[in-house]
């Protein structure tokens, strides 16, 4: 993942800061606790393709 992308890329709900997860190839929103998947180096940055995180995962 670029690190240039992640520093201008922000949550399409909250516009919060994302964390980059590179094992799970997600972005996640912590306070909206949403993981955005990484496909083929493409972020895909809307709600409706995000998984919700689990209480142990935020």
């Amino acid at each position: 993942m670029d690190a240039r992308l992640l520093d201008i890329l922000v949550c399409p709900v909250c516009k919060g800061n994302l964390e980059y997860r590179k094992e799970q190839k997600e972005l996640v929103c912590k306070p909206c606790k949403l993981a955005f998947p990484i496909r083929d180096d493409i972020p895909i940055m809307l709600e409706e393709e995000a998984r919700a995180l689990g209480a142990d995962e935020a």
